[in-house]
């Protein structure tokens, strides 16, 4: 929101000349800092108080992000273990096409899991584990009673013939 009751928030547009004069500042404070001279106050002084204004929002910024480290970060140089930068893109010159290809974390749990259930499925066809062994077990109890069922049925056939031929 706006401050007073005026439309547009009343901008402010900075003119050429108070940027000239940052920059030929600028370059003079870095030849002095360059020849180990400090910057005395008293040329700081000598600026303009409308010029002094407008440029001390964006010294104070340059200031800050050049300027010396907060608090005990200029001490202690932490290392952020969640930070990882960017690497530059392979060539395909540097590309080793003997090596095996890298894969992610899910394509490699995808392959392991379909190479257990591969072997799963070998073993069980050799019946080697646990289910192929009850599913075989149940498989000879189901044909020993078929056995005897069918026996059961061929006594009874030939009860019935032999009865059928006696009353004839």
């Amino acid at each position: 929101m706006g401050r007073g009751p005026r439309r547009g928030g009343r901008k402010r547009f900075t003119d050429f000349k108070t940027l000239e004069a940052e920059a030929k500042e600028l370059k003079e404070r870095k030849e002095r800092e360059a020849n180990g001279e400090e910057v005395t106050s008293s040329e700081e002084e000598g600026e303009t108080e409308s010029e002094s204004e407008e440029t001390s929002s964006e010294e104070e910024r340059r200031s800050g992000e050049a300027g010396k480290k907060k608090g005990v970060e200029g001490l202690i140089e932490v290392n952020n273990p969640n930070f990882k930068p960017k690497k530059a893109g392979t060539k395909a010159r540097d590309a080793d096409l003997n090596s095996a290809p890298t894969l992610t974390r899910r394509e490699r749990e995808a392959l392991e899991a379909q190479r257990s259930k591969e072997r799963y499925f070998k073993l069980q066809k050799e019946g080697k584990t646990e289910q192929a062994r009850k599913d075989l077990e149940r498989l000879a109890l189901i044909r020993k009673q078929r056995e005897e069922a069918a026996k059961k049925r061929a006594e009874e056939k030939a009860k019935k013939e032999a009865a059928g031929s006696k009353k004839k």
